[in-house]
């Protein structure tokens, strides 16, 4: 008995679903339009991504697919096939998830008045079995909606994976220097940034950074302050396009170094996108300075003797030899002490004094060991030249693996 009333119940809901759902077919203009309404009047995203034409045409084709889905065998309906056009369709407009699932809410409300309403004005004997058809319609509903939902986020995920390649790309051709005169313009569209203005560029060598500054997704910009960071990983360092703004290269060491764990360079300030190229190489040279792997930066503009030293491995090594090669020739534990008391006399600026301090020696010692330089190396400290030559040799020492 229980099974038979339960068959007699669902046949008189369908029976009701039918006749209101044939009969808001003729009544789709008017549905489209309250619901179009009523989307675009709370909903500034509507009004900015979807245009008015498309937003109705788009409204009166799913009201119909959804309303003729009632009338359908299960195998005909294309409802959720449409909810998943048209989800797939909105992410690539870039309107928000929230829109779309604030529309769907609407679309039942409407839908589910249109329903009522027919019904009451028309066959008011069958409201009873309408209000038992209300679970029906509003799963229909539901189910267009978590369809869409779906579709958007799997959507939206391809298009943000499009549009990362698309970023890194352009930061690669920005960074290697494609020579494509059309690159500058797109990456300052594409990044949002300016084609001309402030830049720099700066790399880490890895690994470097555990967590810190720049952990985040390749191409996803970084602030610091005024400055915008957008990195792009290589095979054996990171490397960041810093729009500067109003940012000086020394802030932008400041609120780096808590997050460098390693050798970073630091390019000089240029002047636009086109120049990036050159001032990764500059920033790659200023990073060979460098010595160690402990976490250091170093910027070109301050390091340009040791710079000259590493790009030139040949030279310098011919120039080491030449001024220092008496020197290195002895024993380990002498050629270190008289290298560390160049070193810092150097640093010093002739200051035996302070050498001394900085070496825990009595200055006389200082003297001592700087004449002995001098001897080994026919070099003179009090010559400008000599002092040239026994800095670079001695940069030579300190950066070049062989020398």
């Amino acid at each position: 008995m229980a099974a038979k009333r339960k068959e007699h119940v669902d046949q008189k809901v369908r029976h009701v679903l039918r006749i209101a759902a044939a009969r808001l077919l003729d009544r789709l203009p008017e549905l489209a339009d309250e619901l179009v309404k009523r989307v675009r009047e709370g909903d500034e995203a509507y009004r900015r991504v979807v245009t008015l034409e498309e937003h109705w045409r788009s409204t009166e084709e799913g009201l119909r697919i959804g309303i003729e889905a009632i009338l359908q065998r299960p195998a005909e309906r294309r409802d959720l096939e449409y909810a998943r056009s048209m989800a797939s369709r909105r992410a690539e407009q870039g309107l928000p998830l929230d829109s779309l699932m604030r529309m769907y809410r609407l679309a039942a409300q409407v839908t589910w008045a249109g329903f009522v309403e027919l019904i009451e004005r028309e066959h008011p004997e069958l409201l009873g079995a309408l209000v038992r058809t209300a679970s029906h319609v509003w799963h229909a509903i539901d189910r267009q909606a978590l369809t869409a939902a779906e579709t958007y986020r799997r959507r939206e995920k391809e298009l943000l994976g499009r549009s990362n390649e698309r970023v890194n790309a352009l930061l690669d051709d920005l960074l290697e220097g494609t020579g494509d005169a059309a690159v500058p313009r797109s990456a300052a569209a594409a990044l949002d940034l300016p084609e001309r203005g402030r830049y720099a560029v700066v790399t880490i060598r890895l690994p470097v950074r555990h967590g810190g500054l720049g952990a985040g997704v390749d191409g996803h910009p970084e602030t610091l302050g005024p400055m915008r960071l957008l990195w792009r990983m290589r095979t054996q360092y990171e490397v960041a396009v810093v729009a500067l703004g109003d940012g000086t290269l020394d802030e932008l060491i400041e609120g780096m170094t808590p997050g460098v764990y390693g050798p970073a360079g630091v390019s000089p300030v240029v002047d636009g996108l086109e120049e990036l190229a050159s001032a990764r190489k500059l920033a790659e040279l200023a990073m060979r300075t460098c010595s160690g792997c402990g976490p250091q930066i170093a910027r070109l503009d301050r390091r340009l003797p040791a710079a000259l030293v590493v790009s030139q491995p040949e030279l310098s090594g011919r120039l080491t030899a030449e001024v220092l090669g008496a020197l290195l020739a002895l024993d380990p534990p002498d050629r270190e002490i008289l290298l560390a008391t160049l070193s810092a006399w150097l640093r010093c600026e002739g200051s035996a004094a302070r050498a001394a301090g900085q070496l825990y020696c009595h200055r006389n010692t200082v003297f001592n060991r700087i004449r002995r330089v001098e001897q080994l190396t026919g070099r003179s400290v009090s010559r400008p030249r000599d002092i040239v030559e026994l800095a670079l040799a001695l940069e030579a020492v300190r950066l070049l693996p062989v020398v």
